[in-house]
């Protein structure tokens, strides 16, 4: 008898308490509100960072829908200094959600022009402007024809800006620092790697990798005291790629499953949506598997294999083990299907490698 009264008390206390949170949850909420923003808008989130090299996704995804993903798009750090390679759509906002604000950007990077690696690159552009008072453009870095891009994106937002301007001020929004600053590079395979950075401790290295007919196309080598992070771009098996992340501590690299992508043409040619069929076909010649990757990783010693640009889209873990094929049994090291927020810490004067995801509250 008292066993059970002991029960009956303890679910009326559930009951009670769960409504009283009922009644309190607006308050909860609004203190959840004022935390989140106290978190973001104080203190410098890079210096809290240790001295090292950090690489992380703001956005997993490729062009199709995936709603746990946003568009392409790595975010590097090197000390202080916040780098974002390519620009795919959602991202700009995961960035900001990963409390690495749009206004530390140095520079963007740009792999190629493919709409999904540039979606963004006006909206980056603007937070980074309009979020710090900037009263210079940030340096877009890409192979030639980055001009194009950048400009394209300026004139997009031009009337945009001058709203900017006239509800913030001048002083809020400085005109000087609006858009971009294009830094174009050749790209030829018959020649050595284009260094683009070449600080004391910073070197960025661009690379040619293999996604005909979208040329020219790299890839980028980050190193920063020592440590050092290969991001692919699109691309196909590349040799230039694999003699780019000999000895690095994370290949972050994309990657197509071709027996998922089987999967989405046989659903198009059931439905008819012969467009769908052609384009699932394509795809297939200009993208790395999962164990193409693999094989590079293990032949270049990589430490950590971070996939992202994930084809198809996976948004349940479930399906992840078919996504890697063979791959775990190629490559012997940490393998990881990536996803938004993930974050990977490289400690300078040390061979650490911290896994973590800056989006996980959220979720």
């Amino acid at each position: 008898m008292r066993v059970r009264t002991w029960g009956l008390g303890l679910v009326i206390l559930l009951i009670l308490g769960g409504g009283t949170l009922w009644l309190l949850r607006e308050r909860i909420a609004l203190a959840g509100m004022a935390s989140l923003y106290g978190e973001a808008m104080s203190g410098d989130p890079l210096a809290e960072l240790p001295d090292g090299l950090h690489v992380g996704l703001c956005g997993s995804g490729a062009p199709m829908p995936d709603p746990s993903r946003a568009g392409p798009c790595v975010t590097v750090v090197a000390g202080t200094q916040l780098f974002v390679i390519d620009a795919g759509s959602g991202s700009t906002r995961n960035l900001a959600l990963m409390n690495l604000p749009p206004p530390r950007v140095e520079a963007v990077f740009l792999t190629h022009f493919h709409s999904d690696h540039i979606a963004d690159l006006g909206e980056l552009m603007l937070q980074r402007w309009g979020g710090g008072a900037r009263t210079e453009p940030v340096a877009v870095y890409g192979p030639t024809g980055v001009e194009q891009v950048v400009e394209g994106f300026k004139t997009a937002y031009l009337q945009d800006e001058g709203y900017r301007v006239a509800h913030h001020g001048q002083a809020v929004m400085p005109p000087s620092g609006f858009g971009g600053v294009a830094h174009p590079f050749p790209v030829d395979r018959s020649k050595p790697d284009v260094l683009l950075i070449d600080q004391p401790d910073l070197k960025v290295w661009a690379f040619p990798v293999e996604h005909r007919p979208a040329e020219p196309s790299v890839g980028y080598l980050f190193v920063y005291k020592g440590r050092r992070v290969v991001v692919s771009g699109d691309t196909n098996a590349s040799a230039r790629l694999e003699r780019a992340a000999k000895g690095a501590d994370v290949l972050v690299h994309e990657a197509l499953s071709p027996d998922l992508v089987a999967i989405q043409k046989k659903a198009a040619q059931a439905g008819k949506r012969d467009n769908y069929v052609h384009i699932f076909e394509d795809i297939l010649d200009y993208h790395a598997t999962p164990e193409q990757v693999a094989g590079i990783a293990q032949r270049a010693g990589v430490k950590d294999l971070l996939f992202y640009h994930v084809i198809p889209p996976i948004p349940v873990r479930a399906l992840e083990g078919p996504f890697l094929g063979e791959a775990r049994k190629i490559y012997k090291g940490p393998l990881q299907v990536g996803r938004d927020g993930d974050f990977i810490s490289l400690p300078a004067g040390t061979t650490e490698i911290k896994r973590s995801n800056r989006l996980q509250r959220f979720r």
